[in-house]
């Protein structure tokens, strides 16, 4: 039997730091200070982990729900050149990883649209129909490092309000010690004042008053950190080792490392509830559609409304 030999530590730390690199460009963060690699322990040794055993660094990006259904912010309940650019951005950082870490990276989609689709009033044909085409595109355009995962993967073909239910019941905080978070904890209070918003802006069709309408939206952001918090734990039981990767906001160090797939105004904006504007200098931003309009005009791709130039 030939003799294997320990992996050399000071090379995967190295290794290590410079995958993390990569990464701290792309940081979706509040925080406004600038941090190295050694800032991040928690993924640093999630990271040495895998260079060790030279395995696939595997992330896991909860995400890529479905679209906004207010009509002045997207165009269309499909993805779009917002979702191809993100994808693609997500498939070359791995291929990027790919020459430091020669076993290379992969991220999981975790694409969570079911968990939250009676919270945020979305159809979940439409969710279906938004993660299929994703995962379309992945195969279209090649994106070998990606894939999608999402209920269907766990419970199969369970009426979707029965899944949201079992998600629930089995993995989210009671909602008395989520309010007691949200006075105490400075970050899970802006996490809820950013949802609270992100449903008061989403919402196209209240027939009630603004006050009526944001507190509606409160009790329904409680809702949506709960699941969130619901689906985290179901990902980490199916993909127990992967480097958690998030849409929000970041703080440095924390165990989750908040990534900005595309550039945009604010920490907040995602491709699911913009549309995609391709500026004259050949950059691409992220903005609502409505603002979008103003700057641009619509591009169809394949037949369908597909970003603004």
């Amino acid at each position: 039997m030939p003799l294997t030999t320990a992996a050399d530590p000071r090379t995967t730390d190295a290794i290590s730091t410079a995958v993390l690199e990569l990464l701290l460009p792309h940081h979706r963060t509040t925080d406004e200070r600038s941090a190295s690699a050694e800032a991040f322990p928690y993924q640093l040794r999630q990271i040495a982990g895998y260079v060790r055993k030279n395995e696939p660094i595997a992330f896991t990006l909860p995400g890529f729900p479905c679209k906004s259904p207010n009509a002045t912010k997207v165009l269309g309940h499909l993805p779009d050149q917002g979702e191809r650019l993100s994808l693609a951005f997500l498939n070359s950082l791995c291929a990027d990883i790919g020459e430091i870490h020669p076993a290379g990276a992969r991220v999981v989609i975790c694409s969570d649209g079911h968990v939250f689709g009676d919270l945020i009033r979305v159809p979940d044909e439409h969710i279906d129909a938004y993660s299929d085409e994703l995962s379309r595109l992945i195969s279209e355009l090649r994106l070998d490092q990606l894939s999608v995962f999402d209920l269907r993967d766990v419970l199969g073909d369970l009426p979707h309000a029965a899944k949201r239910a079992y998600v629930h019941d089995r993995y989210a905080p009671g909602l008395d010690e989520l309010r007691n978070e949200v006075r105490t904890d400075e970050h899970t209070l802006a996490l809820y004042r950013g949802i609270t918003r992100f449903l008061v802006d989403d919402t196209a069709d209240f027939t009630g008053t603004r006050s009526a309408l944001q507190r509606e939206c409160r009790r329904r952001a409680y809702g949506v950190i709960q699941r969130s918090r619901a689906w985290g734990e179901l990902i980490a039981e199916h993909h127990p080792d992967s480097v958690r990767l998030s849409i929000h906001p970041q703080a440095i160090g924390a165990p989750k490392f908040g990534i900005r797939l595309l550039d945009a105004p604010d920490a907040w904006t995602t491709p699911w509830h913009s549309a995609a504007l391709h500026r004259p200098d050949g950059t691409w931003s992220l903005m609502p559609r409505a603002r979008a309009e103003q700057l641009g005009h619509l591009v169809h791709h394949e037949g369908r409304p597909s970003h603004f130039a």
